[in-house]
């Protein structure tokens, strides 16, 4: 099958790992017999430096019409100067307005192989932590009424019931797939948004009577993430909720470099790990390219159907761990050290 694959390197350790992300669907290619056309777009800072704009028309159009876009990472401390709508930041926002994918999925797994990596006590973590968060894209503050004068700044927290309900049955979708539970995090004892999304997701679960559904604020839901992670299925939340609690996330299952993410909605999907840019270790051969290569797993089941071919990718990362092979940010004792590439071409082996 042949598929198109729009590429945005981005920032940063973008590069380094959609290089290694580019080499794993060669391996597919020479696995499976597939045929996967690469066409590099930018976005972000190397957006700016090349073309004046952290999301080019360009992009937008190459992205629409591929089956789907692997994304590096953006932003960093060289752009900083700039205003908002003029960030690395704002071109990834404004691709996922774009794209209309208004649901980003991101798995928290605590592979057993990386239980070591985990700051949890194994009382706290029981027999695994196995966590999916949905999380709200493209409404919510982020993309709310914005304003700044001498001494005053504002960000508008705002959600229309529509945006609320195709976001919860992503969310109650899932969970009829897992363990039926859906836990939705809100701040409805303070915000008139939360009210409102409380409101929804109740009218919403209706729908779905095998399903589990319970309410947490936002306070408590951090909170209980770290005491009882294992009690949570499907976590349900708006965007700057989402974007907190997923990074809390990363650090129970060991490292922000392991998790990837899909974000879906009407057209395209946009898939890219979670962690940042990582200007610090840019181009030193130390990023971990593992959140990349499960976000391609991520694709091929989403987007290509190739769902054979996506858990392939997972069980070839699992073996790599199994062996005891690490990246700096996920080092422990008696295990082995390697770097981007090396980890990349340990993964590859293991793909036949």
């Amino acid at each position: 099958m042949e598929f198109n694959i729009s590429v945005i390197y981005g920032d940063g350790i973008g590069p380094e790992i959609i290089d290694s992300g580019i080499r794993v669907l060669n391996k597919i290619e020479e696995v499976y017999g597939h045929k996967f056309n690469i066409d590099r777009a930018l976005l972000g800072g190397e957006a700016i430096d090349e073309l004046g704009s952290p999301i080019p028309n360009e992009t937008i159009d190459k992205c629409i019409k591929s089956d789907a876009v692997l994304l590096g990472a953006v932003g960093g401390p060289k752009w900083d100067h700039l205003k908002g709508s003029e960030r690395p930041e704002a071109g990834l926002l404004g691709l996922r307005k774009a794209l209309g994918v208004y649901a980003n999925i991101r798995p928290a797994i605590l592979f057993e192989e990386l239980k070591e990596a985990s700051p949890l006590k194994s009382s706290l973590i029981k027999d695994n932590i196995d966590i999916c968060i949905v999380r709200e894209l493209t409404g919510g503050i982020y993309f709310g009424e914005k304003g700044k004068e001498e001494n005053e700044a504002y960000d508008v927290e705002r959600y229309n019931r529509e945006e609320i309900r195709r976001i919860a049955k992503t969310a109650f979708d899932m969970a009829m797939n897992r363990n039926k539970k859906v836990t939705s995090i809100d701040k409805a004892n303070v915000l008139e948004s939360s009210k409102l999304w409380r409101q929804v997701v109740e009218e919403v679960a209706k729908d779905y009577k095998e399903v589990e559904l319970e309410h947490m604020y936002i306070d408590n839901g951090a909170m209980q993430l770290v005491r009882q992670p294992a009690n949570f299925d499907v976590i349900l939340t708006n965007n700057i909720f989402g974007d907190i609690l997923s990074d809390e996330a990363s650090a129970i299952v060991g490292s922000i470099g392991v998790l990837p993410s899909a974000s879906l909605g009407e057209g395209v999907g946009l898939y890219e790990p979670i962690h940042g840019s990582a200007p610090d270790i840019a181009g030193e051969n130390k990023a971990n390219p593992i959140g990349t290569i499960l976000s391609i797993c991520l694709m091929m089941k989403n987007s290509l159907g190739l769902y054979k071919e996506g858990t392939k990718i997972e069980e070839a990362v699992k073996e790599v761990l199994k062996k005891g092979y690490r990246t700096g940010d996920i080092m422990s004792d008696n295990n082995k050290l390697v770097g981007t590439r090396e980890m990349t071409d340990l993964i590859i082996e293991e793909i036949k």
